[in-house]
């Protein structure tokens, strides 16, 4: 059995979360900057089994694509191409990042650190996984 894992994909920075081995917690793990990814997945994929990554769609209110999703389906593709042997799949993203900051606020994070958005980021991903946890 292996782990999922879930990544927030931004032009700026990667928000990238997995499950433990069992595929019942979804955790952060890191945010990077788009070009770091691919290095720290390979060296991520090669110390750990995964079978699956799961890359957060944009989505508008109405549930059209947004203008970001042509960045996440972009890499995607890489991610397919670059780890043949992972199913990649999409979970829907609308709202992970109102609902990592209402997280962070209710879990006691100060303001200044809520400023930090790696950490909006890799908590994100960690919400789409457990979104796509939660719908498999």
């Amino acid at each position: 059995m292996g782990r999922i894992i879930a990544i927030d994909y931004g032009p700026k920075r990667v928000g990238i979360a997995a499950t433990d081995p069992l595929k019942i917690i979804a955790s952060p793990l890191t945010t990077l900057s788009p070009k770091e990814t691919l290095e720290f997945l390979t060296q991520y994929i090669g110390e750990n089994d995964v079978e699956t990554i799961v890359v957060g769609m944009p989505r508008k209110m109405n549930g059209e694509l947004s203008d970001n999703a042509d960045g996440a389906n972009k890499f995607a593709i890489k991610l397919q191409e670059k780890f043949p042997n992972c199913k990649i799949d999409f979970e829907d993203e609308r709202f992970t990042s109102v609902i990592a900051h209402r997280a962070m606020i209710d879990g006691g994070v100060k303001k200044m650190d809520r400023r930090d958005k790696s950490l909006v980021d890799k908590t994100s991903a960690s919400l789409i996984l457990q979104s796509y946890l939660e719908r498999k």
